[in-house]
């Protein structure tokens, strides 16, 4: 590689780094503030919350390549331009062409990067994210483990700790399940969460109440019975209720998966073929447009050659362009989904990035080629 076409790419990876790391910043945090609710407000520790939020960072960096790809190459091909350096290479015999090399380069390297992120990481992680999300459902002792707070694990079911004494014994309990027409209300000054593993070996929890008040209100007649106990034992499982099996979702199977064996991947997960296709081929259209990303960027910005005005009219027709692009890239995704057969629409957006960017290349060399033979218009 030539010292320019390193120094070029050397430009684009530093800013590409630094509009990734923004980026993805902003996007974490988004993420982050709803895992946070979510999972401290279920009881969850941090570490819980650490690692929820690292198993989310694959997908967020895949979200954010093509915005930090498209970035960096406007910044940089805008300074270079404004420092007149892209004049003075052109002034040396460097063309459009020869210019866009380390541009080439950039896009490759970030689409390998987005090629790895899509065929492995962020399946790998989500499938891990799912799995983990899982066995917190079935950890139900954590979910209701939050004094002073009126949880709502499901509609029509609430439950209340005042506190949680180091022992682990809950002082002031209340227990409320609404879900049918004869209301159960559980009152109780201590009870205990304990596994009972005469019935499932993992040990199914069960809430031993102890002096408390059970309460049965049927709604048909509006008859209240009232009962005083000395201790109760109530399965949690039934708070919950029966939970049906989980499918997988499309996107945590792996891409062979998905291109080789459709039916498979139609029943771990429910999908249609369509949604399968187009799953499997925007795994590989995704590393195309980051190309067609620094390609359209660097074209566009070009064609303008040297002014004193500055480039921003081709920064503007550049955001445009790629804005074009991902409308076409929406347009796509409905019509794959419905039928398979359509699949190769999925990498129309890339090919038509890839050409405008050609096209901006071609006008400009059009522009910048020097013209020996010239009509002298005269007054």
């Amino acid at each position: 590689m030539a010292r320019f076409d390193r120094y070029l790419l050397s430009q684009f990876m530093v800013l590409f780094g630094f509009f990734s790391l923004v980026l993805v910043s902003i996007y974490w945090i988004n993420q982050a503030v709803r895992l946070f609710d979510t999972l401290i407000g279920d009881g969850q520790s941090a570490f819980i919350f650490l690692e929820f939020t690292a198993l989310s960072l694959p997908n967020v960096i895949r979200i954010v390549l093509p915005m930090s790809v498209f970035a960096a190459a406007v910044y940089v091909t805008n300074r270079l331009s404004s420092e007149s350096e892209l004049v003075v290479m052109q002034a040396t015999g460097f063309s459009p062409w020869r210019l866009a090399r380390p541009v080439l380069w950039f896009g490759l390297i970030v689409g390998l990067m987005m090629a790895v992120m899509t065929h492995f990481l962020v399946p790998a992680s989500m499938t891990q994210l799912k799995q983990r999300e899982n066995d917190l459902r079935q950890n139900v002792t954590a979910r209701l483990l939050t004094e002073g707070t009126f949880l709502h694990p499901v509609d029509g079911v609430t439950f209340y700790i005042r506190d949680i004494a180091a022992d682990g014994t809950l002082n002031d309990v209340f227990l409320s399940d609404r879900r049918s027409n004869t209301v159960q209300t559980f009152t109780a000054a201590r009870a205990y969460i304990v596994a009972d593993r005469a019935e499932d070996e993992a040990g199914t929890p069960k809430l031993v109440m102890i002096d408390g008040l059970a309460q049965t209100l049927q709604r048909e007649d509006e008859r209240l019975f009232t009962t005083h106990f000395k201790d109760f034992t109530y399965d949690i499982g039934r708070l919950f209720g029966e939970e049906g099996p989980q499918l997988a979702n499309v996107r945590h199977l792996p891409t062979w998966t998905l291109l080789t064996n459709p039916s498979q991947a139609e029943t771990l997960t429910g999908a249609t073929r369509g949604e399968i296709a187009y799953e499997a081929h925007i795994r590989f259209e995704q590393p195309l447009f980051c190309l067609a990303a620094a390609l359209v960027a660097f074209g566009t910005l070009i064609s303008s050659g040297f002014s004193r005005f500055g480039v921003w009219q081709q920064i503007v027709l550049a955001l445009v362009l790629m804005l074009v692009i991902k409308f076409l890239e929406g347009v796509v995704t409905d019509p794959v989904r419905r039928n398979a057969a359509l699949w190769p629409l999925v990498y129309l957006p890339p090919l038509a990035g890839l050409c405008l960017g050609w096209f901006m290349l071609w006008r400009a060399t059009r522009l910048n080629r020097p013209r020996l033979f010239h009509r002298r218009t005269t007054a």
